[in-house]
């Protein structure tokens, strides 16, 4: 049996990649979302509160993870990053192993992880999809969100692939720079030439 091919998404932040994904599954193309994973171990009485609490203590109540109190502890701290990495990333990597096995008849899904380049992640998937927009809408978007400052997203930029370097590594390049309607007009034509390589319809 023909397994499915593997589109890894990914993209920096305020680049529109979520809005991408969710027109992947609109498209009726299973999507991985990593994000969304972690957010679910995280919250009430996720399976990686016991040992995040552990590493972190007062970290993590009743409603799971305090994402400010947590922040708070490994921002700026490359050792303590690193140990929360260590705790979350198996964990993922075991969602999505299971995720494949229970896509496995499909033609092709959408592994959603931010940072596919940073973590090496390219290396296992079939083709890769970058999701881009000029600087000035991404600071826009980006700044607009609650708790944002430019201290925080100069920060985040720093620890992720350059934008331009992604686009050059990308197999594919969906531009969220535009309307909505010719994003996802990009997304179907992408769906349909990776169908085209398989030889379907």
């Amino acid at each position: 049996m023909t397994r499915p091919t593997i589109i890894g998404l990914t993209g920096s932040i305020g680049m529109g990649k979520s809005t991408v994904a969710d027109m992947f599954e609109r498209a009726g193309i299973p999507v991985f979302d990593a994000d969304a994973e972690v957010r679910a171990m995280q919250g009430p009485q996720g399976e990686l509160i016991p040992a995040i609490e552990e590493a972190f203590p007062g970290s993590t109540g009743p409603d799971g993870v305090d994402r400010d109190a947590l922040g708070k502890l490994v921002f700026g701290d490359t050792e303590a990053l690193a140990r929360l990495e260590a705790i979350v990333h198996p964990a993922v990597a075991a969602k999505r192993a299971q995720f494949l096995k229970d896509n496995a008849e499909t033609t092709m899904l959408v592994f959603d992880i931010p940072l596919l380049f940073e973590r090496g992640g390219h290396d296992a998937v079939d083709t890769v999809v970058v999701v881009s927009a000029p600087p000035e809408i991404q600071r826009e978007r980006v700044l607009a969100r609650p708790d944002m400052t430019e201290q925080k997203f100069e920060h985040i930029l720093s620890l992720q692939v350059p934008d331009a370097d992604k686009r050059k590594r990308a197999d594919h390049v969906i531009d969220t720079g535009t309307t909505l309607e010719e994003t996802e007009a990009q997304v179907r034509a992408l769906i349909a030439a990776l169908r085209r390589k398989r030889g379907q319809r």
